[in-house]
């Protein structure tokens, strides 16, 4: 869909989501897939692909993050009106179990704090077995009058 090496400038005339919960480049690039998004909660998935890789083999720390933030993101624009935006302000990634193989699952949940605030949380699986617990704070941004 995207050319990955084109340079990214503002308002790069290429990119535009093909819907309002979808995969951006550098998700597609990580190879995440949405299974669902819907009432704040998301569910994703991203199997463990050899350029995920750090240099013990193992899945790199990078890699689980994007996946877990990419994951309440999803849950988040799940219960917003489409076109809102926000940003991430802080996150914190509890690593349990090393990723050595097969396909991570992120189960994510937004919690509307405030009319501006939203709290996410995700909880990572490789299996059955939970590798990661992640949480963040999101920021819906004021408007920009024109």
């Amino acid at each position: 869909m995207y050319n990955y090496d084109d340079d990214m400038v503002i308002n790069h005339p290429q990119f535009q989501l093909p819907k309002w919960i979808a995969c951006a480049p550098f998700e597609e690039y990580l190879g995440m897939q949405i299974e669902e998004a819907k009432d704040g909660r998301a569910l994703l998935t991203m199997p463990f692909k050899l350029k995920l890789a750090q240099g013990k083999g193992l899945m790199h720390g990078g890699a689980v993050t994007a996946l877990a933030d990419t994951a309440v993101a999803m849950a988040i624009k799940s219960m917003v009106p489409e076109g809102t935006d926000f940003v991430t302000v802080e996150m914190s990634l509890k690593f349990l179990v090393a990723v050595r193989e097969g396909v991570v699952r992120a189960e994510a949940r937004a919690i509307r704090q405030s009319e501006r605030k939203i709290a996410g949380e995700a909880d990572l699986f490789n299996g059955e077995t939970k590798i990661a617990e992640f949480r963040a704070l999101f920021i819906v941004m004021k408007p920009i009058d024109g």
